[in-house]
């Protein structure tokens, strides 16, 4: 007796939707893998992450939003704790003001003496004297004094966080000009210069304080020397501009 033969069984003609579906499941399931394990990510990575794709895609501010550079991190962390200031304040002079940019001939020496970092209420004050900036009586900074604050700005670049610059000078006469107009006049040389790096000027205030708030004692050369000088401030107590 002749072996009956099977006939193929052939699928439906319209089954082939099954295909798309299954692709379609496969890649919702994929989407809630993903979802789960963002949950538990650390809110600092899920900060980068955007961070990048922002800025990649150009939407991210220039100046001041960017991501923070790893040499940076430390730094991040002073302006969220500016107490961390007051531990390792050497480390900030190093981090903001790296030998690279020190001009031909300073030593590092002369630069850790003439910057000081301090704690303030609003914040993080770098202190420069006027021997870093400006000539004796002068405003203008020199191409020496640009390089110095290059390192800073660079760090500026990173974060958002408003800055004022404030300037000060000794109790001794500034010859033709009013000590309140030589310290204006050199705040806002410093301002200036962030502005034409392509910093937005919403993002700063400037102040001119002239004799008033001295750090040092007025009666001596040394005294008179630190009270001449361009504060920094980084305003941690509303950390954005934006």
């Amino acid at each position: 007796m002749a072996s009956r033969r099977k006939r193929p069984t052939l699928a439906p003609a319209n089954a082939s939707w099954m295909v798309t579906f299954a692709d379609l499941m496969t890649l919702l399931l994929s989407f809630f893998v993903l979802l789960l394990s963002m949950s538990s990510m650390d809110k600092s990575i899920l900060r980068d992450v955007v961070s990048h794709f922002v800025g990649d895609m150009g939407l991210a501010p220039k100046k001041g939003a960017g991501r923070v550079a790893t040499k940076f991190e430390f730094m991040q962390q002073v302006i969220e704790n500016p107490e961390q200031a007051l531990l390792d304040p050497q480390r900030i002079k190093d981090l903001l003001f790296p030998d690279e940019i020190l001009p031909e001939g300073m030593a590092r020496s002369t630069l850790d003496e003439n910057l000081q970092v301090l704690v303030r209420p609003e914040g993080i004050a770098l202190v420069l004297s006027d021997g870093l900036l400006f000539d004796i009586g002068e405003s203008a900074l020199s191409q020496d004094s640009r390089r110095i604050l290059s390192g800073f700005a660079e760090f500026l670049a990173t974060v958002p966080t408003p800055v004022n610059v404030a300037g000060y000078t000794d109790n001794v006469p500034a010859g033709q000009k009013d000590n309140y107009m030589l310290s204006s006049e050199r705040a806002m040389s410093v301002l200036t210069f962030f502005l034409e790096r392509g910093f937005e000027p919403r993002r700063f205030t400037v102040s001119a304080y002239g004799e008033a708030f001295p750090l040092g004692d007025n009666t001596t050369p040394e005294g008179r020397a630190t009270n001449r000088r361009v504060e920094i401030l980084l305003k941690t107590t509303g950390r954005t501009y934006l």
